[in-house]
């Protein structure tokens, strides 16, 4: 029997928009919308050119408090969270023992004390579990799906729109604030999932939908998952679940950014600095000469060798053509960058250039 799909608090105004839903991560989310502006190509091109809002509500949301949370999590997690001070965010990583990706992350450093999370929905339940079964006493780790919406205003207008609704706009990137909207609060962090300049938006659960409607009335284009995916690919961004995950390490997915080397200990340590000193694979993207690449379609060299699968793959209506992300073996001799290879498209090779993700050039921050 499938388990009933969860909705956002704004499933009503999507509805209305003419959104057509599919099932994310144990959500029903929108794909891309049938109204003025809408559709994935228009809507990644609005976010390119001007401003669109995602509703990103599925996304987890769970606190870590008690003396010396900070501290805690600095043992749990890769990246060093004493590298940003209280009043920043940071992407992370929960790795297993042997370097795996249980979840990708963004942890709003509020205090020492007190660390607000931000996994993926699908795996919001077993990081909340891991970190609660690592925890030591007087630190507590709670879930707070519904306490939170998500909305991610992304787009070189993006500062326009949050000026027009007179919320803060001008903070450095990765900090975040608490403003007032309506007088209710909200958390801004600039941050985004596009490579373009970009806010996302923590309204409490049931103040969302006025947020959004006046986000939309000034401008931002309403944009489904369908673009989200073409945006982040083209920046190479990875998705768990598929570019990353417990086969796939922050080393081969090019994250190593996001690991804190120096730290003493956190999960995954040994295995990470093991899989740095000799990697055997890594996460490329491709430029495809026709056609869309799917998962898991193989990608070989000139002679026909096998060198891995592609993860990702997509249109990009920035370039105009097909493009993917693949994890291929790293070969001895050097870098693949520039390679031609082949990728097995239903049983038809198609020709495509190995480059070095980005696709597109991100936008200042």
């Amino acid at each position: 029997m499938v388990s009933e799909l969860l909705r956002s608090p704004l499933h009503d105004r999507h509805v209305k928009a003419g959104a057509r839903f599919g099932a994310f991560g144990g959500w029903e989310m929108p794909l891309a919308y049938s109204g003025p502006g809408g559709g994935t190509v228009a809507e990644h091109n609005a976010v390119r050119n001007a401003v669109g809002v995602f509703d990103v509500s599925h996304l987890g949301k769970a606190r870590v408090f008690g003396k010396g949370a900070r501290a805690f999590l600095n043992t749990a997690l890769t990246a060093d969270l004493f590298k940003i001070a209280p009043g920043f965010a940071q992407y992370t990583l929960c790795c297993t023992e042997s370097g795996g990706v249980v979840d990708d992350l963004i942890a709003y450093v509020i205090s020492d004390d007190d660390v607000f999370l931000v996994p993926n929905a699908a795996n919001t339940a077993e990081v909340v579990r891991r970190l609660t079964a690592a925890a030591p006493a007087g630190i507590e780790v709670k879930g707070q799906h519904r306490d939170y919406a998500v909305l991610a205003l992304q787009g070189p207008q993006a500062a326009r729109v949050m000026a027009e609704l007179g919320l803060p706009g001008d903070h450095k990137y990765m900090s975040h604030v608490t403003a007032e909207w309506g007088g209710r609060p909200v958390i801004v962090c600039r941050s985004g999932y596009t490579g373009e300049r970009g806010y996302e938006l923590l309204p409490k659960w049931d103040d969302a939908p006025a947020l959004w409607d006046a986000v939309v009335e000034a401008g931002a284009v309403a944009c489904g998952l369908g673009a989200r995916d073409t945006l982040r690919t083209e920046m190479g961004y990875p998705l768990h679940g598929q570019d990353l995950g417990p086969d796939i390490s922050p080393v081969a997915a090019r994250l190593g950014w996001a690991v804190g080397w120096d730290k003493p200990a956190f999960l995954g340590r040994d295995a990470l600095l093991a899989e740095r000193a000799h990697p055997t694979q890594r996460l490329w993207g491709l430029l495809v000469s026709a056609g869309i690449a799917r998962p898991g379609m193989q990608v070989a060299d000139a002679s026909g060798a096998a060198l891995g699968a592609v993860t990702s793959g997509t249109f990009s209506p920035t370039l105009g053509r097909g493009i993917a992300l693949a994890l291929l073996k790293e070969p001895a001799d050097g870098s693949l960058e520039g390679a031609r290879v082949t990728i097995d498209v239903r049983g038809r090779p198609v020709d495509a250039t190995v480059v070095k993700p980005p696709f597109v050039k991100a936008s200042p921050r």
